[in-house]
């Protein structure tokens, strides 16, 4: 019988199979572990289906095994405050003794008492309520935000998680979002100390450890396996989702039968989504883009686009995920097999 797929394309779960980045994740938990952080709050930008969510998911997994961490997860399309303070609330079950005798707690009322007598607080108030007495007890919390949306939400939660910081809180904060969420956060001039913020831009898979799974897992010769690593360009999405197909159909189909297969599922899940934000002009120079290393001036020409005109849109796909540029005068496509997709979009 079959074993269970050792694959998933479930977002933001952390896959059986998973490439570890190890210097991404051991850089935000020594920073937060240090004595003095140099940063209470780290950034994690890539383009859909790169790996932010389960990056993030893999550092607050290491520190939650921590019984002096409390990791707390926000959803971005609720009140960012409130939900920060009814889940401090529902994470003080944990700790029965933290508060002094005859402080009580109330999520169903959401209010703190003292000495019995409830007395309804606004949602700062019950986090800095917490918060002080995590500080007394050494405990620290960790707070994630997945996909980000620059809006008046964020900007209030951001405001007082700076108070909080101010106040030497044990308090720290992981977000991931997109590159065009993320710039429109950090440049907002009411949240300045987010523009410090250290941020992590996710860089490809490695080939080699990709190779290394595919070859361990499917029992494939060093040529085939590296041939299968190379197809997905170290894109996560794509990592899991050929391993998938190929662990499924190996057997009965021909790779570029799998391939079709991966074609759906990439076009399906991500793909579309990311086409659909794009301008015109960069859908323009994309469909341009035919094969590894294209030539600059075979674009333009195509295009009938100034040089300097084409280095606005280079620069600004290669800051969104979408294009590379290995070297002087050339470009490439960083996503596996969207010129091929791409197509069906024009």
């Amino acid at each position: 019988m079959k074993k269970d797929n050792p694959f998933t394309l479930t977002f933001g779960k952390q896959p059986n199979e998973y490439i570890s980045r190890y210097e991404n994740t051991d850089t935000v938990i020594s920073t937060f572990e240090a004595d003095n952080p140099v940063s209470q709050a780290y950034l994690i930008e890539g383009i859909r289906g790169s790996g932010k969510t389960v990056l993030m998911t893999s550092i607050t997994n290491e520190l939650g095994k921590d019984k002096d961490w409390v990791v707390i997860d926000l959803n971005s399309t609720q009140d960012l405050i409130d939900d920060c303070a009814m889940r401090l609330l529902d994470s003080c079950k944990r700790f029965p003794n933290i508060f002094k005798q005859g402080f009580s707690i109330s999520i169903a009322g959401f209010g703190i008492g003292v000495d019995g007598n409830d007395s309804p607080k606004d949602s700062v108030s019950i986090i800095d309520e917490i918060l002080s007495s995590f500080k007394k007890h050494n405990k620290k919390v960790v707070i994630t935000i997945d996909e980000v949306l620059h809006d008046d939400n964020m900007r209030h939660f951001a405001s007082q998680f700076q108070i909080f910081v101010r106040k030497n809180y044990p308090v720290f904060l992981i977000m991931t979002g997109l590159y065009e969420n993320i710039y429109a956060i950090q440049n907002d001039p009411a949240l300045t100390f987010l523009l410090r913020t250290p941020k992590i831009q996710l860089e490809p898979l490695s080939l080699h450890q990709i190779f290394k799974q595919y070859a361990e897992i499917f029992q494939l010769g060093e040529e085939q396996a590296r041939n299968l690593a190379k197809i997905t360009k170290g894109y996560a999405f794509a990592f899991q989702a050929l391993g998938l197909l190929y662990y499924e159909y190996r057997d009965e189909m021909e790779l570029d039968a799998i391939l079709s297969k991966l074609d759906d599922m990439l076009d399906d899940f991500v793909y579309k989504k990311i086409w659909m934000s794009l301008s015109k002009q960069d859908k323009d120079v994309i469909l341009s883009i035919k094969k590894e290393n294209t030539k600059v001036s075979d674009i333009c020409k195509k295009l009938n686009m100034s040089s300097s005109v084409f280095s606005r849109y280079r620069d600004r796909l290669i800051k969104r995920g979408l294009l590379m540029s290995s070297q002087h005068g050339y470009v490439s496509l960083t996503l596996p097999r969207f010129e091929i997709i791409a197509k069906s979009y024009e």
